[in-house]
């Protein structure tokens, strides 16, 4: 009489662990990627590299040169940033993302008064026009996305990419259009990430485009109108 065994599952196969691995590993390639490129196209980051170009772009000599690049990326990037870095290091905020709504409010409310005073020491050394707008559209928009804050979580990495090749294209023309292709990318690394919904991507990349259009319009400024 022949014996069965009743209940006893299968051993897992090779073909069975491969087929686990390997989605795994596939997710854990996109999520890398789209922190790659959230860490590469940090806000503070693309603002450093848009008035790198300005400054290059409106300065009369050396000296003039880094005069703005030290001027404006102070105000628009590296203090922003350390203050960033000392609220975490201080424990005043969760993470560097600033995840908590609450916390996000206040750390922009500094952002703003960076901006300003960026602004006011732009006019004061008479920096290039081109300059100046390009400050003030990111003085706007972090007022708005302050303001925004209170309510809704806006995309700065999405306004952060977008303002600088909307004011590149508007200075260069058709020339920049290829890193256009950057804004879908860091879009939808955050919205991967689920530190956005894809609303909030779009509405962030608007801002950006609607400040920096008006703010160069207001002054002026076209293709490679620098003073």
């Amino acid at each position: 009489m022949k014996s069965e065994v009743v209940g006893v599952p299968e051993s897992p196969t090779l073909e069975d662990s491969f087929q686990a691995v390997v989605p795994i590993k596939k997710r854990r390639v996109w999520r890398d990627l789209a922190r790659s490129l959230s860490t590469i196209f940090n806000p503070f980051l693309t603002a450093f590299a848009l008035f790198v170009i300005l400054a290059d772009i409106g300065a009369t000599d050396t000296l003039n040169f880094w005069r703005l690049l030290f001027i404006s990326t102070f105000f628009v990037s590296t203090g922003p940033m350390l203050y960033i870095f000392w609220l975490n290091a201080t424990d005043r905020i969760s993470d560097l993302d600033m995840s908590v709504r609450v916390e996000r409010e206040m750390v922009f409310t500094a952002f703003v008064v960076f901006d300003v005073l960026g602004v006011a020491a732009l006019w004061l050394i008479h920096a290039p026009r081109l300059m100046i707008a390009a400050m003030l559209g990111y003085t706007v928009s972090t007022l708005v996305v302050q303001y925004i804050t209170r309510y809704w979580k806006i995309s700065t990495h999405a306004l952060g990419i977008t303002a600088p090749l909307t004011a590149l294209t508007l200075i260069y023309g058709r020339q920049p259009l290829p890193f256009m292709v950057l804004i879908p990318m860091v879009c939808w690394a955050r919205v991967y990430l689920k530190s956005h919904t894809v609303a909030q991507v779009v509405a962030g990349a608007a801002l950006a485009v609607a400040t920096t259009a008006f703010f160069f319009s207001l002054f002026h400024v076209g293709l490679l109108s620098v003073h």
